[in-house]
């Protein structure tokens, strides 16, 4: 077994994920340190969200391997576990509970996955919810709220089960124009707070604000890796000047 670098908290090996006959990511390696904020980009279908929900083990891979904190997922209760303790993801949809108000969609998962009590619960929910600025809407539930508010509730919902990582998968893209800035404003913070994120998006000027790296894939493979100022102004690959000449223009 090849061991995971020491100062990786995510290291990602040569992972490939097929979809029946489609390769979905194609023998791919990362390494994500506690504290780093990755922004992927790339067009549609290059293997972007396919890789998070992978490290999220949404989907299992075929080949290769991923560890967190050292223990390999995908590996029997013990890979899990490191999931469920350490890793905190939000979708494009927000996937709350319909049914049970803001505060019962953020606390279940602590009680019933963690054991908090449930006033400790209804604190901690309590604390996330004024950190993405909506405690006022705890005893609402989600049909009452608008879309930037929901994923706000979303994030903070991950945050109730304090992971280490935190994956978001195009969190914007379901969200009207003057919706998208206060919850970029939300995970902008959090990455400023020390966050260790991965964060799947389209929106650069966004990526340039929080990214200490930049990552671009194309066909379920890494094409090119730098940090945000030299992968804005200076991209090396032909398939990335492309790609950033055409999302730069809107």
């Amino acid at each position: 077994m090849t061991p995971q670098p020491l100062s990786a908290f995510l290291s990602v090996q040569n992972v490939s994920k097929y979809f029946d006959n489609f390769c979905a990511l194609d023998d791919v390696s990362l390494d994500v340190s506690l504290g780093q904020k990755l922004v992927i980009c790339g067009p549609s279908g290059s293997g972007k969200s396919t890789l998070i929900r992978c490290v999220k083990q949404l989907e299992r891979h075929q080949s290769g391997k991923i560890y967190i904190d050292g223990t390999e997922v995908g590996a029997g209760d013990a890979g899990q576990a490191a999931i469920r303790e350490n890793v905190g993801m939000v979708f494009q949809q927000f996937n709350l509970f319909p049914h049970l108000t803001i505060m019962e969609n953020l606390t279940l998962g602590p009680v019933r996955a963690r054991g908090m009590p449930a006033a400790a619960a209804a604190e901690l929910a309590m604390h996330y919810l004024e950190r993405v600025r909506i405690p006022e809407q705890s005893h609402k539930y989600p049909s009452q709220l608008s879309g930037g508010q929901q994923q706000r509730v979303a994030i903070a919902r991950a945050l109730c089960m304090k992971p280490k990582l935190m994956l978001f998968d195009e969190p914007t893209s379901a969200l009207d124009p003057e919706m998208i800035a206060e919850v970029l404003d939300v995970i902008g913070e959090l990455a400023d707070a020390g966050m260790t994120m991965i964060c799947v998006t389209h929106e650069m000027g966004f990526a340039r604000q929080v990214a200490d790296m930049m990552l671009f894939m194309d066909h379920g493979k890494i094409v090119e890796m730098a940090p945000p100022r030299r992968f804005f102004s200076q991209p090396e690959s032909p398939r990335c000047k492309l790609f950033l000449s055409q999302i730069l223009r809107h």
